[in-house]
């Protein structure tokens, strides 16, 4: 038997065909994990003149959402070369079949979940608009188009490094032929 701590070895893994099972399974595995009250809630912040009671309860609750979000890492397919344009249609066909079941996100709640499940290569564009943009006022579209020059700009400066590399590879081929 699994203990709270441990995580089974065979998560279900979303993969984009299997939604139905997918949450279903995840609902037993938040229970499990005690972290399903976490998934539909968003943390309030803590206030200036928090309590050592109230600063408990935050930890705690923040942890737990740190395991629901974990979880969900460990679950979905990782598509490290999916596009932005494909992440956000991904994203919009979940959020209608949430429609479909009655729960429904705020667009607020979704910026920042999308915010919060962008690869390691968005991190320092996602520090930056966490820092300077108030998340209430940043519309679904603008964040993609934000995303989509970064993921763009990103690409041409490593596609010029892979061609870059590319000709040093053919010049050291051509001296070693030159001199051997």
């Amino acid at each position: 038997m699994v203990g709270k701590s441990n995580f089974h070895a065979n998560l279900p893994i979303l993969d984009g065909k299997n939604w139905d099972t997918w949450v279903k399974q995840m609902k037993v595995i938040f229970i499990v994990q005690e972290a399903d009250e976490q998934v539909n809630t968003i943390l309030d912040p803590l206030p200036a003149n928090a309590t050592e009671q109230q600063r408990t309860t935050f930890r705690e609750a923040q942890k737990k959402d740190n395991k629901a979000l974990f979880l969900i890492h460990q679950c979905v397919d990782s598509k490290n070369d999916e596009a932005v344009a494909e992440y956000f249609t991904r994203v919009e066909t979940l959020t209608n079949q949430m429609k479909n079941c009655g729960s429904t996100l705020s667009e607020e709640e979704m910026v920042e979940k999308v915010l919060r499940t962008l690869t390691h290569k968005f991190d320092h564009i996602v520090v930056t608009i966490e820092q300077t943009k108030d998340l209430s006022e940043i519309k679904m579209e603008d964040l993609q188009s934000t995303l989509e020059v970064h993921e763009l700009k990103h690409g041409e400066r490593n596609h010029g490094k892979e061609d870059e590399q590319a000709l040093f590879v053919k010049f050291k081929k051509y001296l070693l032929r030159q001199n051997p």
